[in-house]
């Protein structure tokens, strides 16, 4: 069981990484890597709503949702709990940190509608209802290989703003061009598990 809980959690953050291999929660990865500074904040953020999300999400869908037959509702639901959640995060991060409250702006409040954040519950839902540890190594995962995503973009997008580029790729274009080069060295984490 717990080469399984291993494989789920490396296969999340490398492998199948929401940013590089999937391509959700784009939004937030081009908006946050602009500083180092935000980015590990919005990490730290994230992978825990990530975490907290869908472990409670994994209880209500086991204990309510399925006893119930409603399991049809999930995505309502889910995004109920999702929400509420972030509104707390919100509501304390703006009283413990306010300066990177204020830095993240509007991105804190997007969490909420993060596919990223939607995508684990519903995974577990399918996947891995009947084991928790299952479903916290894939929340896990995936918000640690977010993270490790936003990361990456701010080192790289930091150094760029030194950096002599040609004026039609500055901005968004040459950090699309970064993540599909990003994407491509991921890549080669592909072989390293199957599932």
């Amino acid at each position: 069981m717990w080469q399984d809980v291993l494989t789920i959690f490396i296969a999340s953050a490398l492998i199948n990484n929401f940013v590089f291999a999937r391509y959700l929660g784009l939004c937030i990865f081009f908006g946050v890597t602009k500083k180092m500074e935000t980015a590990v904040g919005m990490s730290f953020t994230f992978t825990g709503v990530m975490l907290i999300g869908a472990a409670l999400n994994w209880f209500i869908y086991k204990y309510v949702m399925m006893p119930l037959h409603i399991g049809f509702l999930k995505i309502v639901i889910f995004i109920g709990v999702i929400a509420a959640f972030v509104q707390a995060a919100d509501t304390i991060m703006k009283k413990v940190t306010p300066a990177l409250y204020y830095k993240l702006g509007i991105y804190l409040a997007l969490i909420t509608t993060n596919c990223i954040i939607l995508a684990v519950p519903l995974l577990n839902a399918d996947e891995y209802a009947d084991s928790l540890f299952k479903s916290m190594a894939l929340a896990l995962g995936s918000g640690l290989g977010f993270s490790l995503a936003l990361i990456i973009m701010a080192s790289i997008r930091e150094k760029l703003e030194l950096a002599d580029v040609p004026r039609s790729f500055q901005g968004l274009p040459i950090s699309f061009v970064l993540t599909g080069l990003i994407a491509l060295a991921f890549l080669g984490f592909s072989g390293m598990i199957t599932l």
